[in-house]
């Protein structure tokens, strides 16, 4: 998932106004790692574990 947001695109079809900043990259990979989904029966449960 890095690679695929990290990488530069060709610059003709990048608008300069929603190029992502690299720490809100960074966050959101952080915050994905740390994000655990737990199914029990029918119930779904959210745990970050910082």
């Amino acid at each position: 998932m890095q690679k695929m947001y990290s990488k530069t695109s060709r610059s003709e079809h990048v608008n300069k106004n929603m190029t992502p900043k690299e720490e809100t990259i960074r966050f959101l990979l952080d915050y994905s790692k740390a994000l655990s989904v737990i199914d029990y029966n029918k119930l779904k449960f959210e745990a970050l574990l910082n």
